[in-house]
């Protein structure tokens, strides 16, 4: 008879408010989504863990926020700006202070487990509308106080801590709405602090909101997509899941309104013009280090879910698979939404995650198909009916002259399901000393494989580290390589150490520091080398042009020099 295995001991509970837990805990307080009993399995057989070591959490952050740090504003300043946004509207206690200085990287969650504090506000405003931002822009430019921007809280590069304090402008907190949608030029035009899912529910209303003939969508969808902004997604260059066919954000903005210290200015929506270089296009990916974004106007596309058809495959190989890929990037015949093949270690460790019928995994070695070998291919077509059912027929017919099975579409309405859900596994398994984090490059066609080959074996060179990795966000020229990386390890410096390890090995692969998550101060230090001194001398010329106090978003993006 088998022994029946221990289910570890997940946190079930919503952290209460006002403690550490609730600042770095993702997504929604009361949603949980924990690692399946195989993954538990497999991570005690590679990490030497045991049924007890599932049995204790430990650095769960449960203790109320605390902060030894006075607030270093004068109090004439907090009089003026609650003379501006209401005394309603300004926060200064302890944990709005942490709250709307924190973001997701796995660093900062490890410091806030030990209730570590390496930024934080020192004085949280909540402006009513963009008056309300320019007079405090105007001001805090006028008697230099730093000014950060906080939108959905989900950057995972350290773009979000104030660390000289200052005003954090929370945008999310009434700058949220869709202001208007023109079926004509199929627009939109939105505030920043819009969350992803009011936005979408807005465009698929929109017949009985705005009185269109169409629903419509704004195909954007990266995996934080439930908790994140439309500000923070354009001034990330952030890219969703769909982004083969809808294109990456900096794809969908049109037209924008910043509020700056030298200024406020908004940018023609048109859909081009020649009349020089595009300053739309310059505050894309600033990260609010030139001025603060507050509205936008936004392309979007009509919603006909009725036409996606979704198909999955297994191929003998990853290098098989990326040749297919790359043939149906190049084909011309219009491109998959999701578009995504996971490499061998992700194919083999996905399929202990999610299960796989004994009789599949028979029928594909049968067919040559070996684990730790074969690479699944999941996507799906969208938007009129016969282009959907066109590419899908092209993608099937590359996919099977590269020898691969077709799985249906099994597999691609699975990964669906949970796609927005998998973050919620980080905060389980830190509770148990095992680190998951993630790297993303952009690699291009011809040095894709030397670029997977030695990162992989840069993260596999530490002991008992597991490493998993899968290419998304593809273009005719090249793709995204996404890094997965699972480590027993609690010490943060050794943490950073090997984080910045990584970035190196990307780096010196031939890789972009940073395909769709911006820079932040977590990889700033590597954008001299990267880009060269030349770039960054524009970026600094931008930043005294636009922000001459250099108050704006201190420490990200670029430097004084």
């Amino acid at each position: 008879m088998l022994k029946p295995r221990k289910v570890p001991k997940w946190s079930e509970y919503a952290p209460p408010r006002g403690t550490w837990r609730s600042v770095f805990k993702y997504g929604s307080p009361y949603e949980f989504k924990h690692p399946s009993l195989r993954w538990v399995e497999m991570i005690k057989r590679e990490f030497g863990m045991k049924d007890e070591d599932f049995m204790s959490r430990k650095d769960e952050g449960l203790g109320e926020v605390t902060l030894e740090r006075p607030v270093a504003l004068d109090p004439v300043h907090r009089e003026r700006i609650e003379s501006i946004v209401g005394r309603r509207n300004v926060a200064a206690d302890a944990y709005s202070r942490v709250k709307y200085a924190a973001g997701k990287t796995t660093e900062e969650i490890m410091e806030l487990r030990k209730g570590v504090v390496r930024a934080c506000a020192d004085l949280v405003v909540h402006p009513r509308s963009k008056q309300d931002v320019k007079e405090i822009v105007r001001y805090c430019s006028e008697h230099r106080i730093p000014l950060s921007t906080y939108g959905g809280g989900t950057s995972v590069t350290r773009g979000l801590g104030p660390e000289e304090g200052g005003v954090v402008l929370v945008l999310s907190t009434h700058m949220n709405k869709v202001l208007g949608v023109s079926e004509l030029n199929q627009t939109a035009r939105v505030q920043a602090g819009i969350l992803g899912p009011a936005l979408e529910e807005a465009l698929r209303r929109a017949p009985e909101l705005y009185h269109t003939s169409h629903r419509y969508t704004c195909g954007h969808f990266p995996q934080s997509f439930e908790y994140s902004s439309v500000g923070g997604w354009i001034v990330t260059l952030g890219s969703g899941q769909a982004s083969s066919y809808y294109g990456d954000a900096y794809h969908l903005v049109l037209g924008q309104e910043y509020v700056t210290p030298a200024g406020t200015f908004v940018t023609r929506d048109f859909p081009a013009e020649a009349s020089g270089p595009k300053i739309n296009d310059i505050f894309k990916g600033s990260e609010g280090a030139f001025g603060v974004l507050v509205e936008a106007t936004l392309r979007i596309f009509r919603y006909m879910p009725e036409n996606t058809r979704r198909f999955s495959f297994m191929f003998p190989s990853w290098e098989a698979g990326l040749d297919a890929c790359r043939e149906i990037s190049q084909g011309e015949f219009g491109m998959p939404a999701i578009f995504r093949i996971s490499d061998p270690e992700e194919t083999d460790r996905g399929l202990k995650l999610y299960g796989m019928p004994s009789f599949v995994d028979s029928l594909l070695r049968r067919r040559g198909m070996r684990p730790m070998e074969r690479c699944l291919f999941i996507g799906t077509s969208e938007g009129q009916r016969d282009f959907a059912r066109n590419v899908e027929r092209q993608v099937k017919r590359i996919c099977s002259s590269y020898g691969a099975v077709s799985l249906t579409g099994y597999a691609a309405k699975k990964w669906e399901h949970t796609r927005f859900k998998e973050p919620y596994m980080r905060e389980d398994l830190m509770d148990f000393g095992v680190l998951i984090d993630t790297l993303e490059t952009s690699v291009t066609w011809e040095n894709i494989k030397k670029v997977h080959n030695e990162v992989r074996r840069y993260i596999t060179s530490r002991p008992k580290t597991m490493c998993m990795a899968h290419a998304s966000h593809f273009y005719p020229q090249g793709t995204n390589l996404y890094f997965i990386f699972l480590a027993r390890m609690d010490d943060i410096e050794e943490y950073r150490e090997f984080h910045r390890g990584i970035v190196d090995a990307i780096v010196a692969a031939g890789g972009s520091v940073s395909h769709h998550h911006g820079v932040g101060r977590l990889f700033r230090p590597w954008l001299r080398s990267y880009l060269g001194e030349g770039q960054l001398q524009v970026f600094r010329t931008l930043k005294r042009h636009f922000d001459p106090a250099w108050i704006l978003n201190r420490g990200v993006l670029v430097d004084e020099g």
